[in-house]
Parts: structure tokens; C-alpha cells; sequence
């Protein structure tokens, strides 16, 4: 409870100006001690007060909260199959996810796929536990895509799974399918490239400089694709959107604003690939 600033001002009130310096005090006062509440409530304002939930507790609700939805949108084909099943436990991989942390998403996973899962209040709590944060439910969000992009395609019935997840984020539709088509090209430049091996030994003995080529204008046009901008964009538009990408991104100030330690890997790989979406197009385009 913050009640120094109400003691002081009115007792100054009061010694400058009698009873009704007093009263004039106690309103600065009361002013005082409620900035300084909200100075020390960085998820300040509607819900969230003195009482509210702590750091760690935020990171656990947007913990449990991602493997849960996960869970939901993998259902969203019917059966969840053993692939899926793999998925999820590569997604966990990736975070470095061991004894009771991996138990704790493997369960909220399995919560996710019931039939009566509340997905909307789910991601209500998200909202309230980030705080509304745009760069945190964007990084839950692409959570979701990376996750239902993980066998390398998208079912459409995963698709409208991920629509209502936006919505219930805060996010248009038209906000998903860009991110769509940009996870779509991370997923083929982080392969290397738009034809794979297809071909390679097909093509050893005619035209091996074509296939190169071919793939090269490829991975550059994923590269374009992941810093969500025109194969026509200029120099200038190209670094203003890499920077952005990279201020949404970075892992320590996702850190410090509520991204659980656990998700840490997640947020180094997408700031890792935007980079070296960055890096290509830089070479290729000559930008300096």
C-alpha cells in the first residue's frame, strides 16, 4: 500500500497552507503514490494491480498456454498422429526442455487437444498475462505457425485453426496470412533452397550451373519473403524492415518483457534467420 506520498503532502499542506493546504496535499500526495505504483507495475493499468500475477508467474501461464494451443491446432486434422505427437516433441527439443519442464508441456499438449478445450479463454489469458505486448503475442502467434509448419505444409483445417487463434490475439486476418507466407519461405530457406536434392544427379551432367542458379534465385526470394518485403523493395526499405524484424525479435528484450527463459532458443532461431535472410539479400543486392 502506497501511502507516503499522501503523509507528506499533507503534512506540508498543512504547514504552508492550514486545513485546506492539508486537503490540497493529500490529493498531491495520493497523485504521488499512485505513479509511483504504476512506476513499479510495468503491466500496469486495467487488471493488473499490486496484487496481480508476478513475472515468473506470467511466464509459466504463456508457457503452458503455447504447448496447449499447440495441442489444439494439431487436432484440428482429427486424430492427432504420432507424427504430430514427433512434432511437439521437436518443438521441445528445440527449447531444451528436460524432466519436469518437458512433463509440464507435454501435459498442457495433451490438454490442447480435448474437445473441450477453451481456446478463447486461453488466449484471453495470453492477453492479460502479456500485458497485451505486441511483440509477445506475435512471438505466441508464430509459435503456432512454426509449430503447424513443422511437417513442411499446412492443413487447410490447421489453417482455420490459426485464424481464430489470430483473431483471438488481436491480429486480422490479413496480419496471419503475411505471417503465413513468411514462415511458408523461412521453412524453404532454412531447407536451402527451392528445389532441395531434387534433381541434383539429374542435372549433374547438363546444366549443373542452371540448377545452382535456379536454386540461388530461390533462396533469395524466400530471403525477401522473410523480411516480409518486394523483390523490387530499395535499399532503404529493405534495412528499415530488417531492423524492425529484428527489434520485434531480439531475445533479450523479449526476455525482459515476459518470454519465458524456456522459449529462449525459439526467439535466438528467428532473430538467427531473419539475419540470414539479411546477410543474402545484402550480398546479392550489393547493399552496404
Amino acid at each position: 500500500m502506497h501511502i507516503f506520498g499522501k503523509i507528506l503532502g499533507a503534512f506540508f499542506g498543512f504547514l504552508f497552507g492550514g486545513p485546506f493546504g492539508a486537503i490540497f496535499g493529500l490529493f498531491l500526495g495520493h497523485q504521488f503514490d499512485k505513479a509511483r505504483q504504476r512506476s513499479q507495475n510495468p503491466f500496469g493499468g486495467g487488471s493488473f494491480n499490486t496484487s496481480g500475477p508476478s513475472q515468473s508467474e506470467r511466464q509459466e501461464e504463456f508457457f503452458k498456454a503455447a504447448f496447449a494451443v499447440m495441442g489444439h491446432v494439431a487436432k484440428a486434422k482429427g486424430q492427432v498422429t504420432q507424427q504430430e505427437i514427433h512434432l511437439a516433441s521437436v518443438m521441445m527439443e528445440r527449447m531444451n526442455l528436460h524432466g519436469e519442464q518437458r512433463r509440464a508441456a507435454q501435459e498442457a499438449f495433451r490438454e490442447g487437444k480435448s474437445a473441450d478445450f477453451p481456446l478463447q479463454e486461453t488466449l484471453e489469458n495470453v492477453r492479460f498475462f502479456t500485458g497485451g505486448r505486441f511483440d509477445l503475442l506475435q512471438f505466441f502467434l508464430e509459435l503456432q505457425i512454426s509449430a503447424a509448419f513443422a511437417d513442411g505444409s499446412l492443413h487447410p483445417s490447421e489453417r482455420q485453426v490459426l485464424h481464430k487463434v489470430a483473431q483471438g490475439l488481436g491480429f486480422s486476418s490479413d496480419q496471419l496470412e503475411r505471417r503465413l507466407r513468411m514462415q511458408e519461405a523461412a521453412f524453404r530457406f532454412q531447407s536451402g533452397g527451392g528445389f532441395g536434392g531434387f534433381g541434383r544427379e539429374q542435372n549433374h551432367h547438363s546444366g549443373s550451373h542452371q540448377w545452382q542458379q535456379a536454386t540461388n534465385q530461390d533462396r533469395l526470394a524466400d530471403a525477401f519473403s522473410v523480411l516480409g518485403v518486394s523483390e523490387d523493395a530499395d535499399a532503404k526499405e529493405i534495412k528499415r524492415a530488417y531492423r524492425k524484424l529484428m527489434n520485434e525479435h531480439h531475445p533479450d528484450k523479449l526476455m525482459a518483457k515476459g518470454l519465458p527463459p524456456e522459449m529462449m532458443n525459439m526467439a535466438k532461431e528467428k532473430s538467427q534467420e531473419i539475419q540470414h535472410a539479411y546477410d543474402l539479400i545484402k550480398k546479392e543486392k550489393g547493399i552496404k
